[in-house]
Order: structure tokens, then C-alpha cells, then sequence
């Protein structure tokens, strides 16, 4: 099975999901934070907390910046590991303040060098980096999941293990311009069919899955 012809199996089915939900690219950074541990539902009942204005989501970086820990703990609590998240929050926000929270001040710098910043900071693992460049700042950075780890699993992708080979395995078979809706369409087929218990009637990859075939 290989990355082009995985993203033909699974565009049949959901098409283009204009995925990631939000109303700013900070507010995929902060989802991106958010959503570590947790359920994305979760996310969603932390970033409703920050509230609305006439101008939109009232979450903004600059709102962040000045606003005690303490309240942001409390506002992030429904997602989990709040305390920690809220550093992690506050840290991100720190990291894009030295591009003026500015997304194309931060893609001028380049992927590398971005990916490399976003490792150094607090909390941010590969697949949050990975996230906040293809999802915030819309740079080819292919992100890996427990998901497509184990959907790679069940298809019988030998060789590919750990991080870094699953990315460079999708990033070395695909276009750049499919990353974003193939790792979304893999999330949501992982939630409908490639669960841990997988429900294989009627998933699109059920005849190219050695869980299907048995």
C-alpha cells in the first residue's frame, strides 16, 4: 500500500474534510496544545471558554500573553492536564511572539528552522510541531499518529516504525498538497472503523487490511 494509493482509498470515501476546524491559525496552535491527551470534543468545550467578541474568537495571542496562568488553567480545564497545557499555552504564545504573531513573518524563516524552534519549545512534541506547520502555518510537514501508525500496522506496511520513518514514508510517496486531508481522513476513519476494537464492515480499506481479511 503506498501513500498515493491510500489517499485514493479513503478520498473515495470522505472526500475533502477542510480539516482543521478553526477560526484563526493561532487557534490551531492552541488546539494543537489542547488536544494532546484528550479527546478533540474536549478541545472544542476548552476553546468555547475563551468566549466571543463582534470580531470572533476572543482568543488571540496577545489576549494570552497578558493574561494570568491562573486564569488560563481554568478556562483550558475541560481539555485536561490544564495545568501543564497552560505553560505549554503560554510558552507557544512566547515563541510566536518573536514573529510578531505573524504567520507569514514565521513561514519566512522556513520549515526547518521552524520545526527545529517548535521542538524547543515546552511542550511541543513532533506531532504538535508537525500540526502547527501544516495545519497554522501551512508548510508540507506531514503529522503521525497512533492512528496511521497502526493503520500502517493493519495494512502490512513492513519496515516503517517509529516517528520519523512514518513521516518520511508519507512524505517520500505523496504530493504535498494531499498531507493536510490525508492525515485528516485517516483521524476520522481511525474513529470510525480503525479503532483499537476495529469495526471493519463497510471501511474502505477493509479489503486491503489484514484485519479485514481474517
Amino acid at each position: 500500500m503506498t501513500p498515493t494509493r491510500l489517499n485514493d482509498l479513503l478520498f473515495a470515501r470522505y472526500g475533502e474534510l477542510n480539516w482543521w476546524p478553526a477560526g484563526t491559525p493561532y487557534e490551531v496552535m492552541v488546539g494543537a496544545v489542547l488536544t494532546q491527551n484528550t479527546a478533540w470534543s474536549n478541545v472544542e468545550a476548552a476553546i468555547a471558554r475563551f468566549g466571543s467578541s463582534g470580531c470572533g474568537l476572543n482568543l488571540t495571542p496577545q489576549r494570552i500573553e497578558t493574561m494570568p496562568i491562573e486564569e488560563l488553567t481554568e478556562i483550558i480545564r475541560p481539555a485536561g492536564f490544564f495545568n501543564q497545557k497552560a505553560r505549554y499555552i503560554k510558552a507557544l504564545t512566547a515563541w510566536f511572539k518573536q514573529y510578531n504573531y505573524s504567520t507569514e513573518a514565521a513561514r519566512r524563516a522556513g520549515l526547518p528552522e521552524l520545526r527545529k524552534e517548535l521542538l524547543a519549545v515546552r511542550g511541543i512534541g513532533k506531532e504538535t510541531a508537525d500540526s502547527i506547520l501544516l495545519y497554522a502555518l501551512e508548510l508540507p510537514s506531514f503529522v503521525t499518529d497512533a492512528y496511521t501508525k497502526r493503520l500502517l500496522g493493519r495494512l502490512g506496511v513492513t519496515g516503517v516504525s517509529g516517528y520519523d520513518a512514518v513521516k518520511r514514508f508519507f512524505e517520500e510517496g505523496l504530493d504535498t498538497k494531499l498531507y493536510n486531508n490525508l492525515h485528516a481522513m485517516i483521524v476520522i476513519n481511525a474513529k470510525e472503523h480503525c479503532r483499537a476494537k476495529p469495526k471493519c464492515a463497510g471501511c474502505p480499506l477493509e479489503d486491503y487490511c489484514e484485519k479485514g481479511n481474517k
